[in-house]
C-alpha cells in the first residue's frame, strides 16, 4: 500500500534551521507532485510548499519564502523541507502529500516542529 512517512521534526530555538524528509512507497514517486502542508490543533490545514515531478518548479506560501525550501530526490522515492531561520509561529505538524498540482490523495502521519523564542 501506499506510504509516506516523515522524520526530522523535534524542537528547536528561533533562528534555527531542521530539515524534513517524507520517504514514500508503494507508487510510482517520479510521477507525482509533491507538497507539504502544516496544521495546527483545531485550525486549517495550511499549505506550505509544493514541487512538480522533478523539482524544477516550486512554490511557497508567502509566509515561508526565502526560509523554506522544497527539494527531492527521486532515486530515494524522498521529498525535503529545508526549514532555516525559524520563528515560533512555525510551530505545528507538518504533513507530506503526494498528488497532482491541486489535489493530493495521499498524506503522511506528520513530523512535529516547535521552535521556541
Amino acid at each position: 500500500q501506499v506510504q509516506l512517512v516523515e522524520s526530522g521534526g523535534g524542537l528547536v530555538q528561533a533562528g534555527d534551521s531542521l530539515r524534513l524528509s517524507c520517504v514514500v512507497s508503494g507508487l510510482s514517486f517520479s510521477k507525482y507532485a509533491m507538497a507539504w502542508f502544516r496544521q495546527a490543533p483545531g485550525k486549517e490545514r495550511e499549505f506550505v510548499a509544493r514541487c512538480n515531478w522533478s523539482g524544477s518548479i516550486t512554490y511557497y506560501t508567502d509566509s515561508v519564502k526565502g526560509r523554506f525550501t522544497i527539494s527531492r530526490d527521486n532515486a530515494k522515492n524522498t521529498v525535503y523541507l529545508q526549514m532555516n531561520n525559524l520563528e515560533p509561529e512555525d510551530t505545528t505538524a507538518y504533513y507530506c502529500a503526494a498528488g497532482n498540482y491541486s489535489h493530493y490523495d495521499y498524506w503522511g502521519q506528520g513530523t512535529q516542529v516547535a521552535v521556541s523564542s
